[in-house]
């Protein structure tokens, strides 16, 4: 074996150097790992407390930070080991500077001579190894940036739009309002760039067409419109091919947050995942766990009724009913409240409203005399009802509480799965 040579160098590259991008990467890998599943945390703790144009702010802004959030782990990941798979080429290179010896190897002659054929050039390999990751890396990046810039300005202009409309009490559609200031703001310069493109080579230089699609040109590349403000992709389109970039730009995008809305239905409705077709699943049947606060993922779980365990072993039953305002906001803004009442009056208005939109029957019989406090539940810091049942005469054995609840106001029912109108804790004594 041919001695090792004793001073492999790496290739000069300008900062950050090879190592530090290497240390940079490996370091994102983990950290970026992370985020997706902090990310499903946060919408599972704001998406109960909030109703209407909130949630849709609330969800399209989990779907667009997840959808970023994944790019950039998938992007680290493969950097990471493109950027690997270089340095192991340079190395090998600065080691065994001859290349590939096709007389040591065992090949037949002509296998030998084809492959000699192919002219392979190990300066050439490393090359395209450092362009492949580099690219990767660019094309990885500017699709999370895209998306980020994307949350921002369309989750954020919503929930402005929102502030707006509630500070001054607009009766609108804060989807329609949202989309014709988009209109207003982006149409002139997309239809700008369409004329341009049609006219643009023969239209006088003092022809005022010209300085109208000019001028909208101009304020179009400081809304962030222009080739100068995403050089990536311009200079990826103008070297690779636009068209192919824009295929592989949007393709990706669209798979990025295919996959954040697939999570998330996922994480809403994990029994479509698996093959358990068969199991007798419906909610006159399903003992579920997130009803007993032993049992539960507060985080994770949806926000519904629940006690302290199966077995009930006390004189009383502790049953907490969060506030979901998108079941009972609705309902509650037609709760009868006398005009002149003071804030401990309305409270207890309300109060008493809400209590009856969550009547409780034990055991198939109603509990009319039932009272509700306020209070919340301690483990998510929601507003929630609590309520002691006095279950002292109850006899041993299994028994049944119901929780009413309204349907959903910004839902239509599931013809698939109707909902029974009610919450079904089994506990046993």
């Amino acid at each position: 074996m041919d001695a090792p040579h004793t001073a492999p160098q790496l290739p000069a590259r300008t900062t950050p150097t090879w190592e530090v991008e290497l240390l940079i990467s490996g370091v994102a890998v983990f950290a970026m790992l992370q985020l997706p599943g902090w990310l499903d945390g946060v919408l599972l703790t704001l998406e109960p407390r909030v109703n209407g144009d909130w949630r849709m702010v609330v969800v399209m802004s989990y779907v667009y930070a997840k959808s970023a959030a994944v790019v950039l782990a998938a992007t680290f990941v493969i950097h990471l080991m493109l950027r690997a798979m270089w340095i192991a080429l340079v190395g090998m290179q600065s080691v065994y500077p001859a290349g590939i010896r096709y007389d040591r190897l065992k090949l037949g002659p002509i296998q030998s001579e084809v492959e000699r054929e192919r002219g392979f050039d190990m300066a050439a390999t490393v090359e395209r190894a450092d362009n492949r990751a580099s690219v990767a890396f660019a094309v990885g990046v500017l699709i999370a940036s895209t998306l980020a810039v994307i949350c921002v300005v369309f989750c954020g202009g919503l929930a402005l739009v929102n502030l707006a409309a509630a500070a001054f009490g607009w009766k609108v559609n804060v989807m329609v309002l949202f989309a014709t200031i988009f209109a207003i703001l982006f149409l002139p310069v997309l239809a700008a760039m369409l004329l341009d493109r049609q006219l643009g080579a023969r239209l006088p230089r003092d022809a005022w067409l010209r300085h109208a699609i000019s001028t909208t040109l101009r304020i179009g590349s400081r809304l962030g419109m222009g080739v100068g403000r995403n050089p990536i992709l311009s200079i990826l389109s103008s070297n690779g091919g636009q068209r192919q970039a824009m295929l592989l730009f949007n393709g990706a995008v669209i798979l990025a947050m295919v996959t954040a809305t697939t999570s998330l239905v996922g994480i809403q409705r994990p029994e479509w995942i698996g093959n358990y077709g068969l199991f007798p699943a419906s909610d006159a049947l399903d003992v579920e766990t997130d009803y007993y606060d032993d049992q539960r993922d507060p985080q994770a779980g949806r926000a519904q009724p629940y006690i302290p365990g199966m077995v009930v072993r006390g004189p009383y039953l502790k049953l907490v009913v969060p506030y979901v305002p998108r079941r009972v906001e609705a309902l509650m803004q037609q709760c009868p409240i006398p005009g002149s009442a003071n804030d401990e009056a309305r409270a207890a208005a309300l109060l008493a409203c809400l209590g009856k939109l969550h009547a409780v029957s034990l055991d198939g019989r109603p509990l009319p005399g039932l009272r509700y406090d306020a209070s919340n539940d301690p483990r998510t810091d929601r507003p929630a009802l609590l309520a002691m049942i006095d279950v002292r005469d109850l006899p041993a054995g299994r028994h049944e509480l119901r929780i009413a609840r309204p349907p959903y106001s910004d839902r239509k029912p599931r013809k698939d799965r109707p909902d029974p109108g009610y919450h079904r804790i089994v506990f046993w004594r």
